[in-house]
């Protein structure tokens, strides 16, 4: 009897733990095989009225560079200016030996002088009557050959002296003293610093948003920044980079900045809305886009590709996006579009 009443109690307490302990430990290993969310933060992003700017990197250069060439014949006599001295307009840069033109010019004016007698006396006589109106015409013409004789020769001494043509550096000298110099050969080099231009390239994808006339700045290596305006945006675009050529002017004051530096500019393209999102929100999606991952309707993933227009200490100013957004600022690489996810906003 006794033996009887402890199986019983055996077989209770089975039958209870199988009730209750063993559909718990069912339900635990059911619940472990269920996949979690990923976790994500994001950050509500607002769109902010902000002005747009074009930025292309780019280079100094001279606003014209124009080799002095001699218009004559001559031994170098005299190199005033030292390479890399500014110069004024008119400025002496090369002088050749006057040689005969200064005989030459002399002689032609006793010509002239002669000549203008001669009319003179003529003038006078015809009208007394004694002299024709044939032989005063033709002693006039004579005196007008003389007069271009002298133009001819005070030309020919003047060519003597090689001038810079306009305000600027001379960059460089080609010939020294005793060198000789023929019609056409190089004096030397003077570059226009004042203004300066900066040029650069653009890619189509911005090239409409450039307009001849709109305000920019360039910022050189060293942190000067330069302000001007574009003065020229290519019609045709380079058949190797498909990218177009762009001119900003700007002034130069006393021509402190050289030609040939690096400068990053920036270009005024009018203003529209953008998004200010962490620099580290950018990702790359399987097409090889730039874009922001983002929170819509039931915690799904989204991507949007943006557009980066500034960069700021405080992060990026981005285009293409619409609205405030739910932008993912933590777990954004480890997640996709359409996934759901659990979400902490900030």
């Amino acid at each position: 009897m006794v033996a009887g009443g402890i199986l019983a109690v055996v077989g209770a307490y089975f039958l209870v733990s199988a009730l209750f302990f063993g559909g718990g430990r069912h339900d635990a290993k059911a619940a472990s095989s269920r996949p979690s969310l990923p976790f994500v933060q994001t950050s509500l992003v607002q769109p902010v009225l902000r002005p747009y700017a074009v930025v292309i990197r780019g280079r100094t250069e001279a606003a014209r560079i124009v080799s002095i060439r001699s218009e004559t014949s001559g031994v170098v006599a005299a190199t005033p200016v030292r390479e890399g001295s500014f110069v004024q307009a008119g400025q002496l840069l090369c002088k050749l030996n006057i040689d005969a033109r200064q005989a030459s010019l002399d002689q032609a004016r006793a010509d002239l002088r002669a000549k203008q007698l001669t009319q003179k006396a003529s003038a006078e006589l015809a009208a007394k009557g004694f002299r024709s109106t044939t032989q005063l015409l033709a002693d006039q013409a004579s005196m007008d050959q003389a007069a271009a004789a002298v133009r001819q020769a005070e030309v020919a001494l003047n060519q003597t002296n090689i001038r810079a043509p306009f305000a600027g550096v001379f960059n460089e000298r080609d010939i020294e003293v005793g060198g000789f110099l023929s019609p056409g050969t190089a004096c030397g080099v003077v570059i226009e610093l004042d203004p300066l231009k900066i040029t650069g390239d653009a890619p189509e994808t911005d090239i409409e948003k450039i307009k001849t006339g709109a305000r920019a700045h360039a910022v050189l290596a060293s942190g000067e920044r330069l302000d001007g305006v574009v003065y020229s945006v290519a019609k045709d675009a380079d058949p190797q980079t498909r990218t177009y050529h762009v001119v900003m002017m700007a002034p130069n004051a006393g021509s402190v900045v050289r030609s040939g530096l690096s400068a990053q500019v920036n270009i005024d393209a009018g203003e529209g809305m953008a998004h200010l999102v962490p620099t580290s929100a950018l990702v790359l999606d399987s097409a090889g886009r730039q874009g922001v991952r983002y929170i819509q309707g039931a915690d799904l993933v989204a991507f949007s590709p943006v557009t980066v227009i500034d960069e700021t200490p405080g992060g990026v100013w981005v285009t293409g996006l619409s609205g405030p957004l739910r932008v993912i600022t933590v777990g954004q690489s480890y997640v996709s579009e359409g996934q759901r996810v659990r979400v902490a906003s900030r």
